[in-house]
């Protein structure tokens, strides 16, 4: 049974973060008469969308019985704020003692971030990581515990951000219950009045041509797929 990362907040701190993830070391190091291998990987996500910011991102490396988020179950409280809101706080929070990173900042859309995260332990070979579109009420677009394992030195795996709905607030679309620079309003409220409460594939927006009520032009629409993830194995 895969266990859900960020269903507990436990761990009220996040000591193990740092700017360049869960671990300082980024070569092979000795330990007595062998030697351990630090696994470092570059991460790379781009923006393909036309109007939609990304919020700082959240990466991680776990074990294979633990997911970031499951379709067709509630959110849990860390997904809830950052896909409401864009904070990750609650997310990196949450695993404390596994390697971690967050990213610098927004990522407009057509720019790129790069982050590095590296770990010593095969055990955690399998990679989340998840961004909020901003100006959505909602949206969250991420990769979930993918196989990094056969990943060689030097080499590279893609995959792109499918899009996600987490079910938490009602895709109103108003300027009031949208934090990006679209609508500007509170973004994370602990109501979660979104009848479904539960995380699905998100259905798209509907915007100022379908509803005069929304705060979003057509150009805030997005595909499935909204960005692009590069992993490259550095050692």
């Amino acid at each position: 049974m895969k266990t859900y990362l960020f269903s507990s907040l436990a761990v009220a701190s996040a000591l193990a973060l740092t700017a360049c993830g869960g671990s300082s070391n980024n070569s092979s190091t000795s330990q007595g008469a062998g030697m351990t291998t630090v696994y470092e990987y570059q991460i790379t996500v781009e923006n393909l969308t036309a109007g939609q910011p990304f919020s700082p991102l959240a990466v991680v490396l776990h074990g294979s019985d633990q997911m970031l988020w499951q379709i067709g179950e509630p959110a849990s409280d860390g997904i809830e704020l950052m896909a409401e809101s864009g904070d990750n706080s609650m997310l990196l929070s949450a695993v404390s003692g596994l390697p971690a990173t967050a990213g610098t900042g927004i990522i407009m859309p057509g720019s790129s971030e790069m982050v590095m995260i590296s770990t010593e332990d095969m055990s955690l070979m399998r990679l989340s990581a998840t961004t909020m579109l901003v100006n959505t009420n909602d949206a969250f677009a991420g990769i979930n515990a993918v196989d990094l394992s056969g990943l060689a030195a030097n080499e590279s795996m893609s995959w792109y951000l499918n899009t996600y709905d987490a079910g938490t607030e009602f895709n109103s679309e108003t300027a009031e219950s949208i934090p990006g620079p679209a609508g500007g309003g509170e973004g994370f409220s602990a109501i979660r009045d979104d009848v479904m409460n539960k995380i699905s594939r998100h259905s798209g927006l509907v915007t100022q041509a379908d509803d005069s009520m929304s705060a979003l032009a057509p150009w805030h629409r997005f595909d499935s797929m909204v960005g692009k993830v590069t992993v490259t194995r550095m050692n």
